[in-house]
């Protein structure tokens, strides 16, 4: 793969090009968020490891504006703020995956597989959103599992559409309420269970592997395994 690593820690930034390199990598490094967008922006990547402090520009800053660029390159955050709340801020601004430091090079390589095959697994075309076996037509707002047309109810597509929008990726109640209902509800009501139950009855069903997941104190995850 082709990786682009900004990092402005020159000693882990040498770290992360080495080892990557000898796993059999083509890697990129940046210093600094602004010219970590420009290469980003700039250069077809299979994916970035991404600093979450940077000079210039920060990372989610940099992430933010990849994403608004329309770029859907997996991204791995790597920070030394381990709060939930951080974490959750990462992955909002369009991280894929979120990993704190100091980490082992071993998880680091492991996620960037898991990312990368997530992304391989997610194709979106003018009118259709692909993931595994589970297509949404977006113009005719019909939804196919395999070979089945799944009966859906308007706010169960609307819900399943945001999913698959960011598939492969943490999303959270809060995500979920403002992208779907366009309010800020309780992020602790039920409507979300609701509507997640039903939705997995008709999306998940056998012999078919589960797309949907429950990530626990984070939120949910449409994903091929």
């Amino acid at each position: 793969m082709r990786l682009l690593v900004v990092e402005d820690d020159l000693e882990i930034a040498g770290f992360l090009r080495k080892a990557l390199s000898e796993a059999g990598h083509i890697v990129d490094h940046a210093d600094n968020g602004r010219d970590g967008l420009f290469l980003a922006t700039g250069e077809p990547y299979d994916a970035i490891v991404l600093d979450r402090m940077l000079p210039q520009m920060d990372g989610l800053s940099m992430l933010a504006a990849l994403r608004a660029s329309g770029a859907r390159v997996p991204v791995l955050i790597l920070s030394a703020l381990n709060h939930v709340d951080e974490r959750i801020k990462g992955l909002r601004a369009g991280g894929d995956d979120y990993l704190v430091k100091p980490f082992v090079l071993s998880e680091l390589l492991a996620r960037l597989d898991v990312i990368t095959r997530r992304h391989m697994t997610t194709v979106v075309t003018s009118n259709d959103i692909h993931v595994g076996d589970l297509v949404l037509d977006r113009l005719t707002r019909q939804v196919h599992r395999g070979d089945k047309l799944l009966s859906l109810k308007p706010q169960e597509y609307r819900v399943l559409e945001y999913l698959m929008r960011h598939a492969g990726q943490v999303v959270t109640r809060s995500m979920l309420l403002e992208g779907v209902w366009d309010y800020h509800f309780d992020p602790q009501t039920n409507v979300i269970d609701v509507h997640m139950s039903r939705l997995r009855a008709k999306v998940d069903f056998a012999p078919h592997a589960p797309l949907i997941h429950t990530l626990r104190g984070a939120g949910y995850c449409l994903r091929e395994d």
